[in-house]
């Protein structure tokens, strides 16, 4: 990953912690806006990266599985962090959410793994594109699973 991505991916997770520590409508738009944004981005940033992988040689079977563990694992955290956020109906009857310490933390950790995950897939095709080309996409994955459960948890707080 070169220093623009680096710090561009820095900036996201940061911004995306920082707004969930902060009490919010649960049916919220910008979390859509955001998740529209990941996902073109990660289409595209991930065409990218196996068109220059491919240039030298064919994905293997190895790169392929760890890919795909990529986007588990994503959702896996996305599954267990959604776990972590309050949902609670307001006084005047709005539906609010907001994420805690432990959401910040299996943030962190996922981003590690992330990392971790990324430089293993690199290994396995000599290259250093197609790891860092999936960062968008794991976001994407990870929010829009955290955020489908957190809303289908909030539509069932009476």
């Amino acid at each position: 990953m070169n220093n623009a991505s680096t710090v561009i991916g820095i900036v996201i997770v940061a911004l995306v912690i920082r707004r969930q520590l902060r009490t919010r409508p649960v049916h919220g738009k910008g979390g859509v806006v955001l998740l529209g944004f990941l996902g073109a981005m990660g289409v595209l940033a991930f065409a990218f990266g196996v068109a220059s992988v491919v240039k030298e040689h064919a994905l293997g079977a190895a790169t392929i599985a760890l890919v795909a563990t990529c986007f588990l694992v994503a959702a896996g955290f996305g599954v267990v962090r959604a776990r972590t956020v309050k949902v609670w109906r307001a006084p005047e009857g709005q539906l609010l959410r907001k994420g805690v310490p432990a959401t910040t933390a299996l943030w962190l950790v996922s981003i590690a793994v992330h990392i971790g995950l990324d430089k293993w897939i690199d290994h396995t095709t000599r290259t250093g594109l197609l790891g860092a080309s999936t960062v968008y996409l794991y976001l994407a994955v990870t929010l829009a699973v955290q955020d489908f459960l957190v809303r289908r948890r909030a539509a069932s707080v009476a």
